[in-house]
């Protein structure tokens, strides 16, 4: 009990600024929370899910209107060494989750091809359909603020666009249902700074798939590692580098670029310099 209440007050006070406000920020600014919503807070057991929910308890003790929060553990095959830890961190930080089980990981682990994006893909799917069971109408993923910069390099060195992760979204394939982003603000390294100043241990990757491949491997040929390295280098010579990385999805100038696409309509450079798009 003291310890959680230590962990609690230290994210409206050491880490108010860092954390909190930024929270809160991304919640008006995007509005993510709003009145009657039922949101399935998705904890994975790693430690953005993790000061996810907390944050989430916050801010139904200080919230001004009524909204319903249900936390979600789905389990796709954990190892028993990680359901532990989740387990034991629930009950340590009293977050009361329910956990549901599923075979996605066996299922996703024979595919000879892509059984990251298979398994990505499944997990996402099934974290839908049992928010839609418990009532809700959104789902909270904890992608904080550096999976935002990296996804937008990474779309543009490994798939030739210019997209990023959205801080909020309606599901094509389950209606009424939204997914938000809350930790959209939030900075890695701050989010670490908070777990190891609490003491707290998390679960790091999951993944049945990798847990046979060696770590340096591993770590060497993720294009998500690459990303973030390259990120680090290029920031010691540009202090600026990641705040206009972020910026840039907010300031694209359509007039100014060879071409867009919007849903399933490509419109080409073409059509925009005859709709007087293009002038010096």
């Amino acid at each position: 009990m003291a310890e959680c209440k230590q962990v609690e007050r230290s994210i409206i006070t050491t880490y108010r600024g860092k954390i909190w406000s930024k929270f809160v920020k991304a919640i008006k600014e995007y509005k993510l929370v709003e009145p009657n919503d039922h949101i399935a807070v998705c904890i994975s057991g790693g430690k953005d899910s993790m000061l996810m929910a907390k944050l989430f308890q916050e801010l139904k003790r200080h919230s001004d209107f009524e909204f319903r929060v249900s936390f979600l553990v789905m389990d796709p095959g954990y190892n028993e060494l990680n359901r532990k830890t989740i387990e034991e961190n629930l009950e340590k930080l009293q977050v009361p989750a329910t956990i549901r089980e599923t075979n996605i990981f066996d299922v996703a682990n024979v595919q000879e091809k892509s059984p990251c994006y298979l398994c990505a893909r499944m997990r996402r799917g099934a974290l839908y359909a049992l928010a839609g069971e418990m009532g809700c109408n959104k789902i909270a993923l904890g992608h904080h603020y550096d999976d935002v910069i990296e996804t937008i390099l990474m779309s543009i060195f490994h798939s030739g666009s210019f997209q990023t992760m959205l801080p909020k979204l309606r599901s094509q394939n389950f209606a009424g249902m939204e997914l938000i982003r809350p930790l959209y603000l939030i900075r890695e390294q701050d989010i670490v700074n908070w777990q190891k100043a609490n003491g707290l241990t998390f679960i790091r990757c999951a993944c049945r798939f990798t847990e046979n491949i060696a770590s340096q491997e591993l770590t060497t040929d993720s294009q998500r590692y690459n990303t973030k390295q390259l990120i680090k280098e290029l920031s010691k010579s540009n202090p600026f580098l990641e705040k206009n990385i972020f910026a840039s999805a907010s300031n694209v100038y359509l007039d100014k670029i060879c071409g867009y696409k919007t849903k399933d309509i490509r419109y080409g450079f073409n059509d925009l310099y005859e709709r007087g798009k293009n002038e010096e």
